[in-house]
């Protein structure tokens, strides 16, 4: 792929831009999150090893700490926490029992899906704001999003 045309400056400002957007969409998706989800929010480590073990069901603990960026006994750590919330299971393997793979339990699934469908609506609600020509900007760029958070951590799917 060709690298980009762009000058320094449009580079720089569109960089500005999305280190400004993105956090403010975070903050303003968790806070509506907390308004309307009828059970404790979890800490952000929580939140992002749940995430993960969703989307990578039976995955170790190595792959999830090297995928989080987090240091493997503090993963370890938010394991044994999470198995005594009810929120995960620790799987032995069957060929090297040193090894464990982690499952959602069924508690966690429901939360996942329902905070799932809670950040689907908020986006409908906004998107359903917006003129077709923002629609067709933002999807056309998720694409390029996709590949800009495999470049900036590429353990990313």
């Amino acid at each position: 792929m060709p690298a980009s045309r762009a000058s320094d400056q449009d580079t720089r400002r569109i960089a500005s831009g999305l280190a400004a957007v993105l956090p403010a969409l975070h903050r303003a998706l968790d806070r509506r999150i907390v308004q309307d989800i009828p059970f404790p929010r979890l800490p952000d480590g929580q939140i992002a090893l749940l995430r993960f073990v969703d989307e990578h069901d039976g995955a170790t603990v190595r792959a999830a700490a090297d995928a989080l960026l987090v240091k493997p006994n503090n993963v370890s750590a938010l394991v044994t926490q999470m198995v005594a919330q009810g929120l995960l299971e620790r799987r032995q393997d069957t060929a090297d029992k040193r090894v464990a793979h982690l499952h959602l339990t069924a508690k966690a699934r429901r939360q996942v899906a329902e905070v799932g469908n809670l950040i689907d609506g908020y986006f409908v609600e906004a998107l359903h704001a917006l003129t077709d020509g923002d629609l067709d900007a933002i999807g056309s760029a998720l694409g390029a999003l996709q590949g800009l958070a495999q470049r900036i951590h590429p353990a990313t799917d």
